[in-house]
């Protein structure tokens, strides 16, 4: 039975590998390769990659800035609602895209929640990179967070008490011993809300639209290639894999070259244990 079980996990590894990998394969063969580079030089590729890089790069430095701190806060310290907290930041991994956009908008949109008193100090936010903005770090920062709240809690607490000890202060704990321990597992968070970010489309076009030059994302743009040029939409699929994989690799390097690091790290490596 040993040898037909076993046969019977490897097809079921084959299946997964293979339904995994097809998808990402068939991009890279519908469209030649040589004719990709001309495709994205498209004057509305070149839109999209501008605004996509602008907004992701405030979304994510808004995420590190404000998140690690926050993260930090809820790994240390335990306090009654702490629970419902951390549920709330969690919230949005499990709600429908469209839910978060339609959600936005009905904070900040014109008659929403804040809306009318972010107009009368003349700040409109939908429909504007700002809009985009805010979509993504409402739908990635939760990845982060979670992933950094692990990191920190990972972090053995008697170092903390041995710091504090010798007359650090608590800013300096954080700064000098939390953060290098955690480093490892704060940089894998980071990747997944990066991707969650970079690929983000449901909240986007609900919050901020598609107005070319303004909130047209990489992703939008597919959308909006699909009838228009089939090969520019592959072509913008295959750079997002590019971006993607460099992404993912560059934390698998740094991870394995931290591998004495005590902090998680949610993705498996792929040497084999030493006999």
């Amino acid at each position: 039975m040993r040898p037909a079980f076993t046969g019977f996990l490897a097809l079921c590894l084959g299946i997964a590998v293979a339904f995994l990998a097809i998808p990402i394969v068939a991009l890279f063969t519908e469209v030649p390769l040589g004719d990709v580079p001309g495709l994205l030089r498209d004057p509305a590729v070149q839109d999209t990659l501008k605004v996509t890089a602008r907004t992701n790069a405030i979304a994510n430095v808004l995420i590190l800035a404000v998140g690690t701190p926050a993260a930090y806060f809820l790994a240390t310290r335990r306090f009654r609602g702490r629970a419902l907290v951390i549920t709330l930041i969690e919230l949005p991994l499990v709600l429908p895209p469209a839910v978060a956009g339609i959600g936005l908008l009905a904070a900040f949109g014109a008659g929403g929640l804040f809306g009318g008193a972010l107009q009368d100090r003349g700040i409109v936010l939908p429909f504007t990179e700002w809009a985009v903005v805010l979509a993504v770090v409402f739908v990635a920062s939760p990845f982060y967070l979670r992933q950094a709240i692990s990191a920190f809690e990972s972090v053995d607490p008697t170092l903390h008490d041995a710091a504090r000890t010798l007359g650090a202060s608590p800013a300096r704990t954080f700064v000098r011993i939390a953060l290098p321990l955690a480093a490892s597992g704060l940089v894998a968070g980071w990747v997944l809300a990066f991707a969650r970010g970079i690929g983000e489309f449901g909240a986007t076009i609900v919050f901020a639209g598609n107005v070319r030059g303004e909130t047209s994302t990489l992703t939008l743009t597919i959308y909006e290639q699909l009838e228009a040029s089939f090969d520019v939409a592959l072509s913008i699929g295959i750079l997002l894999v590019v971006i993607s994989a460099a992404v993912l690799l560059s934390y698998k390097l740094l991870s394995w070259r931290r591998s004495s690091s005590t902090s998680p790290t949610p993705f498996g490596r792929s040497s084999s244990a030493p006999a």
